[in-house]
C-alpha cells in the first residue's frame, strides 16, 4: 500500500509492452500521442471461441455505465452533495429519473460546503451571479394549458435554485395528458423555499398533499391565489395558515371545498394579512367572514366578497371591525338586504373606506345608501353597477352626505334619471372630480326647469357611455353645470347633434385635453371646428372613430388650431387624401397615433404625405382602408420603421 501511494514518476500512463494477455482487452485502448492510452472499442469484431465466453460477459458488463445500477438511495446522497446551481441542472438533464431525484432533495437536505479556508480567513459562499444569496426569491415563472405539467415543474424547482431562488410561480390551466399534480407543486415546494408568491388556476389534479409540502417547506410565503381548485380543501388552507405567518394576500375562487373553518383559521393565525378576496364559494357563509373580520389581529386593508351565501350579519361585523379597511368590494350578495347595507353605514367603524364598489346587490336602497355615506366620512371613490332599486333621491341624498367624494361610477342603474344626475352633480360637493355613467337606461330628456341648478367647479372628467336617452339637451344641460372639464367621453351617444356639444365646448373654461366622441354619428365638421378653435391650444387626444359625417374640412380645422394634438383617430370617417396632406403639411402638428380605419377614400395617394408624418408618428392604423394597395403598405413599412403600423 506504501508504494502504491507514494509512486511517483513521470509516465502516468502505462506506454510499453501489453499489460492484456486477452487479445479482446488489447481493443479496449488505443495510443494517443507518446503516453496518453483512451479507451475505444475494436474497430473488428474479434472471432473468439467458446473459451473466451467469460471474458466476453466480462466485457459487456464493464460496457454499462456503474452509477445507472446505484439504487435511488444512493444517488440520493451523490445528488445531495452536488454543489452550484449549473452543476445540479446539468445532472438534472440526464434522465427523467436524475430530475425525479434532484427534485426531490430539500434545500435543507443539501451538504453545503462550510467554512472553506481560502487565502487564511476568507471563507467561500454560494452566490448567484448578482452576488445574491440563492434563497433571496426574485425569479417568476408562468406556466399555461399544455406547458404545466410536473416534469417542467421539477426542471424549475432544480434549475432556479442557483440564479436568486423562485419568488412567484403562476399555473394556469393544466396539460390533459400530464397535467400538474401534487407531486410537482411538492418539488417546487422542496427546490424554492424562498416562494413568496403562488397562484394556481384550474389545476383539479392538485389537492391538499401539494398544499402541505408548501406549507412545510415555504414559511415566506406572502400571496396565495386559489381559482377552480376544486380539490383543496379547509386542511390545505388550515396548513397554510399554520405553516406561512408572512401570509399578507389570500384570494380564493369557485374552490367549492374551502369554506367556513379555513378562513377561520387564516383569520386566526395570519396575523400580517392586509388583502382577502373570496368568490363564489358555496361553503363559506357568516361564520368565516365574521371570523376574518373580528379577529384581535384583523389589519386587513382590502376586501372583497362576491357571490356567497352571506346575510345581513356579514355585514354588521364589517362595519363594526373593519376599522383598518381602505378597499371594500360587495358584488352579487342575493341574501343582505337594505338593513344589513344601513347597519354596515351606520356602525361608525369604515373611518378609513377610501373605495367602495357595489354591485347586483338588491339592498342598495335609498335609504342604505344614504347611511353609507355618512357612516363613511371619508369616501372617494364609489362605484355602483346594477342597483336596480335605488333612484334619484337616494343618489342625490348620497352625493350631498359623501363630503369626500372625488369620483363617482354608475353603470346599469337604471331608475336614475336626468334629475337625478344633475342632482348629483349640483349637491357633491367641492370635491368630485370624476362623474362616469355607463349604459344607465333611465336617463331621458325632461323640462329645462333644472337649469337654476348649482355649477360643479371641481369636475374634471365627465364620462357618458352608451345610454341611449341621453341626447342633446342633456348634454348642454350637464355642460353648463361642468365648466372645469378636461376630459369628455361621449362613446355610442348616438342622439346628440351639434346643438348639444356646443353649448359644452363653449362652457368649459379650462380648456378641454381628452376628447371622445366615438359611435356620435350625427356629428358635422360644425363641432369638430369649434373644438379646434375653442380648445386647440389644450387637446391632446381626439377620437372621431365612427362620426361619418366628419369630412376634410374637419382635418383642415384640427391642422390649423390643434398645435398640441398627438392622437387622433379618425376612423370611418369621411375624410380623402386631400385632408391627411393638409395634416402633413402642419407645421406646428406633431401626432404620434394616427387611425384611419375604415376611411375607403385614403389612398395610395396619401403615401408621400403619410411618410412625411412619419418623422412624428409612432403608431399607425391603416385597417380596412380598401384604397391602400398591398405594396404601398410594405413600402410604408419600410420607410416608417420606427412606426407600429397596423393594416
Amino acid at each position: 500500500m506504501p508504494a502504491l501511494v507514494n509512486y511517483c514518476g513521470d509516465d502516468e500512463f502505462y506506454s510499453g509492452s501489453s499489460m492484456y494477455s486477452n487479445p479482446i482487452d488489447l481493443g479496449r485502448l488505443y495510443s494517443i500521442g507518446s503516453n496518453v492510452d483512451l479507451y475505444s472499442p475494436p474497430c473488428k469484431r474479434a472471432r473468439i471461441s467458446s473459451n473466451f465466453l467469460f471474458g466476453s460477459a466480462e466485457f459487456e458488463q464493464n460496457k454499462q455505465p456503474s452509477i445507472d445500477v446505484l439504487p435511488d438511495e444512493c444517488l440520493f446522497e451523490i445528488f445531495r452533495r452536488v454543489h452550484g446551481g449549473k452543476e445540479r441542472s446539468a445532472c438534472a438533464c440526464v434522465s427523467k429519473r436524475w430530475l425525479n431525484l434532484l427534485s426531490s432533495i430539500k434545500r435543507t437536505e443539501i451538504c453545503e460546503e462550510k467554512n472553506i479556508p481560502v487565502f487564511d480567513d476568507v471563507e467561500m459562499v454560494s452566490c448567484d451571479e448578482n452576488g445574491e444569496t440563492e434563497s433571496d426569491g426574485y425569479l417568476t415563472r408562468s406556466l399555461e394549458g399544455k406547458k404545466a405539467t410536473d416534469i417542467r415543474l421539477a426542471a424549475i424547482a432544480v434549475g432556479t435554485s442557483g440564479h436568486g431562488g423562485l419568488g412567484k410561480l403562476l399555473i394556469r390551466g393544466s396539460n390533459s395528458v400530464r397535467g400538474v399534480t401534487n407531486v410537482g407543486l411538492s418539488a417546487i415546494a422542496r427546490g424554492c423555499p424562498s416562494l413568496r408568491s403562488l397562484s394556481l388556476w384550474d389545476v383539479p389534479s392538485i389537492g391538499d398533499e401539494g398544499l402541505f409540502e408548501v406549507a412545510r417547506e415555504c414559511h415566506l410565503l406572502e400571496k396565495l391565489d386559489l381559482c377552480n381548485c376544486s380539490s383543496i380543501t379547509n386542511k390545505g388552507l388550515i396548513a397554510i395558515a399554520e405553516n406561512c405567518p408572512n401570509l399578507i394576500s389570500l384570494n380564493i375562487e369557485s374552490c367549492p371545498k374551502i369554506g367556513n373553518d379555513g378562513l377561520k383559521a387564516i383569520g386566526k393565525l395570519c396575523t400580517k394579512l392586509q388583502s382577502i378576496s373570496i368568490k363564489d364559494c358555496r361553503l363559506v357563509g357568516d361564520h368565516g367572514v365574521s371570523s376574518l373580520l373580528s379577529s384581535a389581529t384583523n389589519v386587513l386593508s382590502k376586501v372583497k366578497f362576491q357571490a356567497l351565501n352571506v346575510t345581513d350579519f356579514s355585514l354588521a361585523v364589517i362595519g363594526h371591525y373593519g376599522k383598518n379597511v381602505t378597499n371594500l368590494v360587495l358584488n352579487n350578495l342575493q341574501y343582505v338586504s337594505e338593513k344589513g347595507f344601513w347597519v354596515m353605514g351606520n356602525a361608525q367603524g369604515l373611518q378609513k373606506l377610501t373605495s367602495l364598489a357595489i354591485s347586483s346587490c338588491r339592498g342598495i336602497t335609498d335609504v342604505s345608501i344614504e347611511a353609507i355615506a355618512k357612516g363613511c366620512s371619508n369616501l372617494k371613490q364609489m362605484c355602483l353597477r346594477k342597483c336596480c332599486f335605488m333612484s334619484d333621491n337616494g343618489l342625490v341624498s348620497f352625493a350631498r352626505a359623501a363630503g369626500s367624494l372625488e369620483s363617482l361610477q354608475l353603470e346599469e342603474c337604471n331608475r336614475i334619471t336626468q334629475s337625478g344626475i344633475v342632482g348629483a352633480i349640483s349637491n357633491c360637493g367641492t370635491k368630485l372630480r370624476t362623474l362616469s355613467l355607463a349604459k344607465c337606461m333611465g336617463i331621458r330628456d325632461v323640462a329645462s326647469g333644472l337649469s337654476a341648478s348649482t355649477p360643479c367647479s371641481s369636475l374634471r372628467s365627465l364620462s357618458i357611455r352608451n345610454c341611449p336617452g341621453f341626447s342633446s339637451a342633456s348634454l348642454a344641460l350637464v355642460g353648463k353645470l361642468c365648466p372645469q372639464l378636461q376630459h369628455v367621453d361621449l362613446t355610442g351617444l348616438c342622439a346628440i347633434t351639434d346643438s348639444g356639444l356646443l353649448p359644452l365646448l363653449e362652457s368649459s373654461e379650462s380648456g378641454l385635453v381628452k376628447v371622445n366622441l366615438t359611435g356620435c354619428m350625427s356629428l358635422t365638421d360644425e363641432v369638430v371646428s369649434a373644438l379646434a378653435r375653442l380648445h386647440g391650444g389644450s387637446l391632446e387626444l381626439l377620437n372621431l372613430d365612427g362620426c361619418r359625417k366628419i369630412t376634410d374640412a374637419g382635418l383642415i380645422a384640427i391642422a390649423e388650431n390643434c398645435m398640441f394634438l398627438s392622437d387622433l383617430d379618425v376612423s370611418k370617417c369621411a375624410v380623402t387624401d386631400s385632408g391627411i396632406a393638409t395634416l402633413s403639411n402642419a407645421d406646428q402638428l406633431n401626432l404620434q397615433v394616427l387611425s384611419l380605419s375604415g376611411c375607403s377614400e385614403v389612398s395610395n395617394k396619401s403615401f408621400p404625405f403619410l411618410k412625411k408624418m412619419g418623422r412624428t408618428l409612432m403608431g399607425l392604423n391603416l385597417q380596412n382602408c380598401s384604397s391602400i394597395s398591398s405594396s404601398a403598405i410594405e413600402l410604408l413599412v419600410e420607410s416608417l420603421w420606427r412606426c407600429d403600423i397596423l393594416f
